[in-house]
């Protein structure tokens, strides 16, 4: 009786470790091949650090790139257009890569 026990919980560690193999692996394959795509229409945002060109405009949204994402040009104009905008007003820069800054709806 004490071994079917023992065969049974080590049956099902088993089990649970190929499980959790398996997840983890489906997580890092997902994470690799998911990649960000511009959304409809954010070709059409305009970015900025001038803030002329935002002085009639209507303030929507921060927009914060998460730090080490891939693609952050494309992150930052879709945040901009998920926020309601059609402008996005640099605040901080990595480099030359805006990393931080405003979403505003500005008039066409």
């Amino acid at each position: 009786m004490i071994s079917f026990l023992t065969r049974s919980k080590r049956e099902t560690a088993t089990r649970v470790s190929c499980a959790s193999g398996a997840l983890a692996l489906v997580l890092i394959l997902d994470a690799c091949l998911s990649t960000t795509g511009p959304v409809p229409g954010s070709e059409k945002v305009h970015v900025t650090t001038d803030p002329r060109d935002v002085s009639a405009c209507t303030a929507v949204g921060k927009i914060k790139v998460p730090g080490g994402s891939p693609n952050v040009d494309i992150l930052f104009r879709n945040q901009a257009v998920g926020l309601g905008g059609n402008t996005a007003f640099v605040t901080v820069t990595f480099g030359t890569i805006p990393v931080d800054g405003v979403a505003y709806s500005c008039p066409q």
